[in-house]
């Protein structure tokens, strides 16, 4: 399959919409164990994002993935901005010049992107976080399994994220009480990946 620009146009316009959509929902897992703001962030994020693509027209998925990454950490608060912002930052470096993303492109962009918001975060598989939805996506994905178990990985490594304990962020200071529920970045993470599966 072959990635267009327009093609991850309307990924990054999907992910708008779902967390425009799924907003009350993110706020809520994140006031469980959080500051119950992940989901205002993201869909306002996410607005001013599709709003500057509707004004730029970028000529490259790399310009695209750049815009989309510095317009959120400019405009989304908390961890999540940077979190994201440096997740397309990073993809965007591995995209260059190509006019459009085979499998095997997009694949190596999302991993760059994930080693940077893991160099960030300090967040390993298993510390309740947004990695714990974006690691075995983009592993099914760097072994060729396609885009809709690359959702349904980070779907359930989001659902995985329920029993632990978290190590990172606001959640790590409720020790056992954040156990029973989702991670919110996970949430918002395979969210991501539900979009992409539609392309």
């Amino acid at each position: 399959m072959e990635y267009s620009l327009n093609a991850l146009n309307q990924w990054i316009v999907c992910a708008e919409h779902q967390f425009k959509t799924q907003l009350a929902e993110l706020n809520a897992l994140d006031a469980a164990i959080g500051d119950g703001d992940h989901g205002s962030n993201l869909a306002r994020g996410f607005a001013k994002v599709v709003e500057k693509l509707q004004a730029e027209k970028p000529a490259t998925p790399a310009a695209l993935l750049k815009l989309v990454g510095m317009t959120l950490i400019s405009s989304v608060g908390g961890a999540s901005g940077p979190l994201y912002g440096t997740f397309f930052l990073e993809a965007a470096k591995v995209a260059g010049d190509q006019l459009q993303l085979d499998d095997a492109g997009l694949a190596l962009c999302l991993q760059a992107g994930l080693a940077g918001i893991q160099r960030l975060g300090k967040a390993e598989p298993g510390d309740k976080t947004m990695v714990d939805a974006l690691s075995p996506a983009v592993s099914a994905l760097n072994h060729q399994a396609g885009l809709e178990m690359a959702a349904q990985k980070a779907r359930e490594g989001r659902d995985a994220t329920i029993p632990m304990i978290a190590h990172k962020g606001r959640a790590s200071y409720l020790g056992e009480r954040a156990i029973g529920h989702a991670d919110p970045g996970a949430t918002s993470a395979s969210l991501l990946f539900d979009c992409l599966a539609k392309l």
